[in-house]
């Protein structure tokens, strides 16, 4: 979430939303939550655990349609 949140700081076009999982059931089934961290980008790039920085921002830029 830290990688996500300073993305958002750096680009107007990021915006970052950390939930803890326990506090909203609802939103943890509706996005499949086993493990922590999940990150869901854009309802449609979803991986879970901690990745290096590169393949984050590749997921993010993936998400964001880079590369049509």
């Amino acid at each position: 979430m830290r990688l996500a949140q300073h993305m958002a700081v750096a680009s107007d076009r990021v915006r970052a939303t950390a939930i803890e999982a326990t506090e909203f059931p609802d939103l943890s089934r509706a996005y499949q939550v086993m493990a922590v961290p999940k990150v869901v980008i854009n309802d449609r790039v979803h991986f879970e655990g901690a990745l290096a920085e590169p393949d984050f921002l590749g997921a993010v830029l993936q998400a964001a349609g880079a590369g049509r």
